[in-house]
C-alpha cells in the first residue's frame, strides 16, 4: 500500500491541478491525502503596518478555505484528506509533515518553462534540490492515469546510490509498472570505462531483479532532449531522476538537469534526492 501523500498548494491553477491529480491518485493507490499550504502575507498588507488583529484574521481565512478544500476534495474522491498549513518556511514546514505523517512523497504543481525558471530556481524546483524526499511534480493540465510504464533517467557512470533504486523498485511494485534505466552520455573512450559501466549496469539489475524492466543507454551530447524523446518513444507515465548537487557557481554552469525536466516534462516528474 503507498504511504501517505502530501500535497503543497497555493491555490494557484498549478497547484489545485495538482490537488486533484493527487485526490485520484490516492483513490487509485487506496492511501490518504494532507493538503499543505504555506501562508504568506501579501508585500502590500504587510508594508501598511496593519495591526495583529488583520494578519490573525488573514490566516484564519486561510486556513478555513484549506479546510473546506480538504472538505470537497474527500467528498469527491472518497477518501481520507486532512490539512494543515504553515507559516512562510516552506522546506522547513514540508520536512516536519513528512516525518509527521510518514509520507511517500510531496506532490507540487508545475507551471511551463520561463527563462527565469531555466537559470534560477523558482520555490518549487528549490524544493527539489533542497529537500531529501521524493518530489512528484504535476505539469498544468495533466489528468492522472495509472503508471504503467517508468522511464529512470540516470547517469549510471556516476553510480547510483542503493536507496535511490530500492525507492525506484518501491514505486514500480506499488504502481505494478515497467521500468526503463535512461542512460544518456558521450561516446565511450576506453575499455576500461566500457567495463565499469558494464559492472554498473549489473548492478541495476540485481537491484532491480523481480522488476520488468530494461536498459537503454543512448551516446548524446544533448541530455535533455533525449530524455524528452525517450519518454514519448516508450509512452512512459512517469519520469523519475535523481538532482545532483551543485554550488552556486556550478549551477550556473550546469543547470540542474532535472530543474529543467520539471519545467519541460509533459508528464509526472519524481525527483528521488541522493541523501
Amino acid at each position: 500500500m503507498m504511504k501517505t501523500l502530501i500535497v503543497a498548494t497555493d491555490f494557484s491553477i498549478e497547484s489545485e491541478n495538482a490537488v486533484e491529480y493527487a485526490g485520484a491518485a490516492a483513490k487509485h493507490l487506496s492511501t490518504d491525502v494532507v493538503l499543505f499550504n504555506s501562508f504568506s502575507i501579501p508585500t502590500h498588507v504587510s508594508n501598511g503596518r496593519l495591526p495583529a488583529s488583520v494578519f490573525k484574521e488573514l490566516l484564519i481565512n486561510n486556513r478555513l478555505l484549506l479546510k473546506q478544500r480538504a472538505a470537497d476534495l474527500s467528498e469527491k474522491y472518497a477518501i481520507k484528506v486532512e490539512y494543515e498549513s504553515g507559516f512562510l518556511q516552506l522546506t522547513d514546514d514540508l520536512e516536519t509533515l513528512f516525518s509527521k505523517y510518514k509520507a511517500a512523497m510531496i506532490i507540487i504543481g508545475t507551471s511551463a518553462q520561463s527563462l527565469g525558471q531555466d537559470l534560477f530556481a523558482n520555490s518549487h524546483t528549490t524544493s527539489i534540490l533542497k529537500l531529501k524526499f521524493p518530489i512528484l511534480s504535476i505539469p498544468l493540465n495533466t489528468v492522472f492515469k495509472p503508471v504503467k510504464s517508468i522511464l529512470f533517467a540516470c547517469d549510471v557512470v556516476r553510480g547510483i546510490n542503493a536507496k535511490i533504486l530500492q525507492d525506484v523498485r518501491h514505486f514500480a511494485q506499488i504502481m505494478g509498472a515497467e521500468v526503463e534505466v535512461f542512460h544518456v552520455q558521450n561516446k565511450l573512450k576506453s575499455a576500461e570505462e566500457s567495463t565499469r559501466l558494464e559492472h554498473l549496469t549489473d548492478q541495476v539489475n540485481q537491484a532491480l531483479e523481480g522488476i520488468p524492466h530494461s536498459y537503454m543507454p543512448r551516446e548524446s551530447n544533448f541530455v535533455i532532449d533525449e530524455i524528452k524523446n525517450e519518454t514519448n518513444r516508450i509512452n512512459a507515465d512517469l519520469l523519475i531522476m535523481i538532482p545532483q548537487r551543485y554550488g552556486f557557481w556550478q549551477s550556473l554552469i550546469h543547470r540542474s538537469k532535472t530543474r529543467i525536466m520539471a519545467s519541460l516534462s509533459e508528464i509526472p516528474l519524481l525527483s528521488i534526492r541522493i541523501e
